[in-house]
């Protein structure tokens, strides 16, 4: 298990690849579906780690994640080309864990092959659903076969540390259609998994579809009784529920975005990507494909907007991100970095959600229930403080 409160001695890069052959209806993260200038801000994303190259102190690089977009439409001469330029800046020598997101349709034998010959060792596979059905209607790019195949023909290629995300509450998947694809991840003997609720987020196609009756409406009530039946089904299938999305076999965790979890640095490299210092700044590059790459190879200097966090930001953060944990919320650690009395009263904030069942408290450790992760949101919101002294 990792110590999730110790000092960051360590950090990441994430590199966002802005490219998509096609819009899922659900998507609201930073995409192009055209590749036109996908040269010139690769350009800009080698001259954005030479200018941040100092942003994360010394501490050595413990994980890289391509991440998207759809990286796996990088080539693997392009991705060793990425890696190489971060090898010139950043000390990598302790590197543990380098994950390439990737579509089942870009899986194909002979880019496996390729990518044998790079950093990559494991691969964050977006299969959302093993149903057609499903899939059509998200608008993905792939077919059910394919997602299957990409998963065998990574194994095949010796790839072994492999995580597929898939969604639940989709219009039209049965609580028995989400049962059988909780089984193809133990069938196909995949040893982590992302489980998300379909969301619609506003200007999302969904979003659109909806409001124009184009598209079935999302049931709340649907996704909440398969989040529970994922809930109930995952140590029957030997996984640990380690963060509200993330499931792993046991020490299986991914080590990127558990550092995430533990507010460890991270550098983020590319339009709308995210960077934290660890301390308290946190950054955010402008979304637009054409901003940031004109900014960085015409003015020399990365476009972003970026925010100071005050400690009790900083104590939200970590009341959010530790109750979205196996590991909890840790009162001895709150004492230690934010004062003995704030930790009492979190754990006096406490007491209503431990009486109903929905936090407990173990080895000065507040966690949620079963019960407590279906408001994960709503309970950590009200244990959020608004300054020192209250």
């Amino acid at each position: 298990m990792p110590d999730v409160n110790k000092q960051p001695t360590s950090a990441g890069i994430y590199l966002h690849i802005p490219f998509c052959k096609q819009a899922c209806i659900y998507c609201n993260f930073h995409f192009s579906t055209s590749l036109k200038y996908k040269t010139e801000l690769l350009d800009a994303m080698h001259r954005e780690l030479a200018l941040q190259r100092n942003f994360l102190g010394d501490k050595p690089i413990e994980t890289i994640y391509f991440g998207g977009g759809t990286p796996s439409l990088l080539s693997a001469e392009e991705i060793n080309r990425l890696y190489d330029t971060i090898c010139k800046h950043f000390n990598v020598a302790t590197l543990q864990e380098c994950t390439l997101e990737a579509n089942p349709d870009d899986l194909k034998a002979t880019y496996l092959k390729s990518l044998r010959n790079t950093p990559i060792n494991r691969f964050s596979i977006g299969v959302q659903s093993f149903h057609e059905q499903d899939l059509r209607y998200m608008k993905r790019a792939h077919n059910a076969s394919e997602a299957e195949y990409a998963i065998k023909a990574a194994q095949d290629a010796g790839f072994d540390r492999l995580s597929i995300d898939l969604i639940y509450g989709v219009p039209g998947l049965s609580d028995d259609k989400w049962k059988q694809n909780l089984n193809k991840v133990t069938q196909l003997q995949i040893p982590h998994f992302s489980a998300y609720a379909l969301t619609v987020e506003e200007k999302t196609a969904l979003h659109h579809a909806i409001v124009n009756k184009k598209a079935t409406p999302i049931d709340a009530a649907q996704a909440a009784a398969q989040f529970e039946q994922l809930m109930m089904h995952a140590a029957d299938m030997g996984f640990e529920h380690y963060e509200i999305s993330n499931l792993a076999t046991p020490g299986g965790y991914a080590i990127h975005n558990t550092n995430y979890w533990r507010g460890l640095p991270y550098l983020g490299v590319g339009p709308s990507a995210h960077s934290f210092d660890g301390n308290n700044v946190r950054r955010w590059n402008v979304a637009n494909n054409i901003q940031y790459t004109n900014s960085i190879l015409k003015e020399q200097k990365p476009l972003f907007e970026e925010e100071i966090l005050s400690p009790i930001d900083r104590l939200n953060e970590y009341i959010m991100t530790s109750l979205r944990t196996q590991w909890g919320c840790d009162l001895n650690h709150i004492s230690n970095k934010w004062g003995p009395g704030l930790a009492q009263k979190m754990e006096s904030d406490s007491q209503s959600f431990r009486q109903r069942g929905q936090m407990t408290l173990q080895d000065r450790a507040l966690k949620l229930t079963q019960t407590g992760k279906m408001f994960a949101d709503s309970i950590a919101a009200d244990m959020f403080h608004e300054n020192p002294d209250n």
